[in-house]
């Protein structure tokens, strides 16, 4: 086959695959969709320094290889894993003559933080002065592990995981190009296959390359020549098996179905076990955690108010911290729910007023209970005769509403 003896093979798909210019680069719409104003910078060559950081995977590297593609000033790479000070002072040297002839440098920094204090202070003075324009990477937050005065300096871009669609595209691209990725080989994958990898990709282009290249490079083609990626090869391949659930069908309903009426049920086992089940199988934690909030309120209630508690915390943790982290808050708030003293009342007592309203006709406030804090409500009997329960020891009675109801019953 003859992409086994292209020299191109000598490079990994993911790394042939990286972006010319920004109509191939893929993803990140929020920082790079037409008009946005990294896009208008790159394109018209008028990048200033720039923070790079989210994930592995999200289009960081590719993104200065766009731009070292569309400059016109000299570019440099560095990687902060292996880069000295003395290396850095040579770069920044250089920068300094191709300045006074004129010309600009970009100084691509990747894992800017793993630069010390010192290393990222001797870049400070000629970020400042114009030497170099820097477009630093990382995995980490740069307001936590970059000097403030370098993100003074900087604009900071963050970089989000891929989506699916995203990753589905760059799959398919690499499927498609003869050039660069595995247009020479005829290759069949089935539609599931292909989404079981961008799925399980976790965001990562770079993953998902990868675990392509591997199915592709290791599955013995057929008599014609065809390799066939089957959802089995897909799934050795990304390194995760395919749990039946499609997120938007009868298993995402079923699932999640099963998993309230199991908290419902004070079955903690049976909880954590479709909790892991939705978990692994891709699906949105934010859902999950809506869920559970739900179930606090709907099923436990005033049997035990901190379920509710619980259950918020659970949801702020995933939004604070995400995944794969938030799998454990998300775990204690179901399996405390699962264990609470379970009422309905607040949820049929709520049910029951709504269906009051939308059915019989409005009942009037009473005058008493009506808001009497501006001026001409006294004139309209509004507050009068107005018991304050705090006057009576904290219970008074009174009338509150025109028409006896009863909707709570503990």
């Amino acid at each position: 086959m003859e992409l086994f003896n292209d020299k191109t093979v000598k490079e990994p798909l993911a790394f042939r695959m990286s972006p010319r210019n920004t109509d191939e680069y893929v993803g990140q719409e929020h920082i790079l969709g037409k008009g946005k104003l990294l896009r208008r910078a790159i394109e018209a060559d008028r990048i200033t320094s720039l923070i790079l950081y989210g994930p592995p995977g999200t289009g960081k590297t590719a993104l200065a290889k766009v731009i070292a593609e569309k400059t016109r000033a000299h570019f440099e790479w560095l990687n902060a894993a292996t880069a000295g000070l003395d290396e850095l002072r040579k770069i920044i040297q250089a920068a300094r003559a191709r300045k006074s002839g004129g010309m600009r440098t970009i100084l691509f920094l990747d894992e800017i933080h793993r630069f010390n204090k010192l290393q990222q202070d001797a870049l400070l003075p000629d970020v400042e002065e114009g030497n170099i324009t820097l477009i630093a990477a990382t995995v980490e937050n740069p307001f936590f592990y970059v000097n403030s005065a370098l993100l003074s300096r900087s604009q900071v871009f963050e970089l989000k995981p891929l989506s699916e669609e995203d990753i589905l595209k760059i799959l398919r691209n690499s499927l498609a190009d003869k050039e660069r990725g595995l247009g020479n080989l005829r290759i069949s994958v089935p539609e599931d296959a292909l989404r079981h990898i961008a799925g399980m990709s976790d965001g990562d282009g770079r993953k998902a390359l990868s675990a392509l290249e591997i199915a592709a490079l290791t599955t013995v083609p057929d008599k014609d020549e065809c390799i066939h990626i089957t959802l089995p090869i897909a799934e050795e391949s990304i390194q995760k098996k395919v749990v039946f659930y499609d997120k938007k069908g009868d298993q995402h309903y079923d699932t999640i179905s099963a998993f309230i009426k199991s908290m419902r049920g004070s079955d903690p086992d049976a909880a954590v076990y479709y909790l892991a089940k939705m978990i692994y199988a891709g699906e949105d934690p934010r859902f999950i955690a809506r869920r559970i909030v739900i179930c606090a309120s709907e099923d436990v209630g005033n049997a035990d108010p901190m379920a509710l508690v619980v259950a918020i915390s659970a949801l702020k943790s995933v939004e604070f911290i995400g995944m794969p982290e938030a799998r454990i808050p998300l775990a204690q708030a179901a399996i405390y729910i699962a264990n609470a003293p379970k009422s309905n009342a607040c949820y049929k007592a709520i049910e029951a007023a709504l269906e009051d309203i939308k059915n019989e006709q409005t009942l009037e406030t009473p005058n008493h209970l009506k808001d009497s804090h501006y001026p001409g409500a006294g004139k309209l009997g509004h507050g009068k005769d107005y018991k304050y329960p705090h006057d009576f020891g904290g219970y008074v009675e009174q009338e509150y509403l025109k028409k006896k109801k009863k909707y709570y019953t503990p």
